[in-house]
């Protein structure tokens, strides 16, 4: 992690336990979500000797108890959901929360199979890179790191080609996050993933 860091990247919160944080994050009891999270938090400012800033939520399961969950922990920013625009959701008190950078283009897992092969998929996600969106793209350790890894590293190379240039998502936000519009992360389904997920609502 520290060597990641070290690199240019962004190292964020993701769970203390991820398995038990989607099977169960949608029915524990609000103490529990906010251990489950200070657990995490404890562990991976020891690792890197630094507060930890920002978090995204395993498997994106998020909703508002959530949300409401993470606010004591003074992220910069959360990307715990489904959507297509930068917000920050409403909290129960009326007041605003973190900004939330939702991820808006399919996953690997998501796609490959129903609708795409799997020497298909560069092209595909490439494809749904545009200027008006906020391209947000999710990989994963065990898929893109692993098992596609000559594919992802093709991945990088053609999209460096296309003018396509990776950044942290922090680099994301507004200098000022005052202006960005009020939204909700609420539960909802996406075709291709199990079971319910954040989702960016009005």
């Amino acid at each position: 992690m520290r060597q990641a860091r070290a690199a240019g990247h962004e190292v964020g919160l993701h769970a203390w336990d991820h398995h038990g944080w989607q099977a169960n994050a949608g029915r524990w009891e609000q103490a529990r979500l906010i251990e489950q999270i200070r657990q995490g938090v404890d562990s991976l400012s020891d690792i890197l000797g630094e507060p930890v800033t920002c978090s995204a939520a395993a498997g994106w399961r998020a909703d508002e108890r959530v949300i409401e969950a993470k606010q004591a922990f003074g992220f910069r920013y959360n990307s715990d959901c489904r959507g297509q625009s930068l917000f920050r959701p409403t909290l129960a008190d009326g007041g605003l929360g973190t900004p939330q950078i939702p991820v808006d283009l399919p996953t690997f897992d998501e796609v490959v199979g129903p609708s795409v092969m799997a020497k298909d998929y560069n092209a595909f996600i490439l494809e749904r890179f545009a200027a008006e969106k906020l391209n947000v793209y999710t990989i994963h350790a065990e898929v893109e790191g692993i098992l596609m890894a000559n594919s992802f590293r093709q991945l990088l190379a053609d999209a460096r080609e296309q003018s396509i240039r990776f950044q942290p998502l922090g680099d994301l936000l507004p200098t000022v996050v005052d202006g960005l519009p009020a939204g909700r992360v609420k539960r909802g389904t996406l075709e291709g993933r199990e079971g319910w997920l954040g989702v960016q609502g009005a």
